[in-house]
């Protein structure tokens, strides 16, 4: 080791038993099965419930990203609302509620809606007292019908169209002209317009 220029002096310390400090994942296989052991305890635990809470399908954010649709943090109260699902009910049944998210576009809307619906269509509501079921119980063959625990797919993120051939007025659309002409008139809309006001002015005049 050596030494140059005025630097300080090394006072290296080698004995720290730096073996005991050491971070290891030797528990790593036991800590997979201990895992899986409580996902499966869970489910049992669940009976035959849904092993996730229902929530909505929403666009990501940012121009990058709103492409892709994914699952959000709770139904709005209008899509239970038209879903014909209360607030409190919803809650029962699995299904998460967001009283927050506002609803920005009837498409994503009705997305949800139709959601909410396939879900409810689905839902089997076994009664805590088999001879005095409540409102909202499900009854008779329901019961006994076959039952899933999967959760409803989320939709596609857009809808692939088919081939076709391309129309005549598509062929003769000038796409980048009509972009550059729409530009052009946002651009200059405030020229324009006192422009024509200037010359509405000046016919007033001569009418004069």
């Amino acid at each position: 080791m050596g030494f140059a220029h005025n630097n300080v002096l090394h006072q290296n310390h080698f004995r720290k038993d730096w073996q005991s400090r050491v971070r290891t994942w030797f528990d790593q296989p036991g800590r997979k099965l201990r895992r899986r052991n409580a996902r499966k305890a869970k489910a049992a635990k669940l009976g035959v419930r849904p092993l996730e809470l229902l929530r909505p399908a929403v666009r990501a954010q940012t121009v990058r990203y709103n492409r892709k649709i994914r699952e959000g943090r709770g139904f709005t109260l209008a899509e239970l609302k038209e879903a014909g699902i209360g607030k409190k009910e919803a809650r029962g049944v699995g299904i998460v509620v967001d009283h927050r998210r506002r609803n920005l576009s009837e498409e994503g809307k009705a997305l949800n809606v139709e959601r909410l619906k396939a879900y409810k269509a689905r839902l089997i509501v076994f009664p805590r007292n088999a001879k005095k079921p409540k409102k909202g119980d499900s009854t008779g063959e329901d019961l006994t019908a076959a039952t899933t625990r999967s959760a409803v797919p989320l939709p596609p993120s857009f809808i692939h169209e088919e081939p076709r051939k391309i129309t005549e007025e598509e062929r003769e659309f000038e796409a980048y002209r009509t972009l550059r002409n729409e530009r052009a008139a946002a651009r200059n809309e405030g020229k324009r317009k006192v422009r024509e006001a200037k010359k509405a002015e000046e016919e007033a005049n001569k009418k004069k």
